[in-house]
């Protein structure tokens, strides 16, 4: 059997390292986007696309970093066109860019929050998820099938999650999209859904409460319910729900 071909965007840390470095586990091909690299990195925060890349080898996967500014249609597009030059096509998403952290992110009545939240969330976020799908769709269609993961995140009993307008936007908002993805590629075998990470101990976690903090979970938690939904040949029977990795976490029998 071949080796997946899997895009995981945002992943020089938190989340989507942590999916990459488990898809690598399993010899997968992954592509390693963000906006982070050794050329161009954050001041504070560890984590780089060439670093993810060089684990996910190291844990018997292939890892190709790219540096990709998910706000940018083009450079999204001249990604694909490289896996599909590179690999013949893709059997994987994880749509998992968000830049919702790039400004302090606290709660607050609609008025007092920065509009710049709008691009962070909304535009590097969920336009980004939609585009990433956008240039994927037609590798999974031509590969006879295949899986778009969304991050995004769902709290059932909050009138307002978390407390913030635009965040709430954009988290309904990739529960919608994950929605009407998998009603567009169901007649072409592809599935698509949402995962809702839990509390993770991500860098931006650790930085903010220190690296003793053992609270929450690792970051290869949320890769774990990825690579089970890939494995599992009846993952349709949850195309456009947005699932909590925790309740994937009870499915399948997953470790944290």
């Amino acid at each position: 059997m071949a080796a997946t071909v899997a895009v995981v965007t945002g992943a020089a840390r938190g989340v989507g390292r942590g999916i990459a470095l488990v898809l690598g586990e399993t010899g997968a091909t992954v592509y390693v986007t963000d906006r982070e690299s050794r050329d161009r990195h954050h001041p504070t925060l560890p984590g780089t696309v060439e670093g993810t890349a060089e684990q996910v080898s190291e844990r018997g996967g292939t890892g190709v970093p790219v540096r990709v500014d998910h706000a940018d249609d083009r450079a999204v597009e001249a990604l694909f066109a490289r896996v599909r030059e590179e690999r013949g096509g893709l059997d994987l998403l994880v749509a998992n860019a968000f830049a919702g952290n790039a400004l302090p992110f606290r709660g607050g009545p609609f008025w007092t929050l920065p509009l710049d939240h709008w691009h962070n969330m909304i535009d590097v976020g969920l336009r980004s998820h939609l585009v990433s799908a956008w240039y994927a769709a037609p590798l999974l269609i031509e590969r006879g099938g295949g899986l778009i993961v969304l991050t995004g995140y769902t709290d059932p009993d909050a009138e307002v999650i978390a407390g913030h307008l635009f965040y709430d936007l954009a988290m309904t908002g990739v529960s919608r999209l994950a929605r009407s993805l998998a009603h567009d590629l169901h007649p072409h075998r592809v599935t698509a859904l949402a995962v809702s990470p839990g509390f993770t101990r991500t860098e931006a976690i650790l930085a903010e409460l220190g690296e003793g903090f053992t609270e929450g979970d690792p970051v290869e938690f949320p890769g774990r319910a990825v690579r089970a939904l890939l494995e599992d040949p009846d993952v349709g029977r949850f195309a456009g729900r947005t699932l909590p990795v925790a309740d994937l976490a009870e499915e399948y029998g997953l470790p944290r």
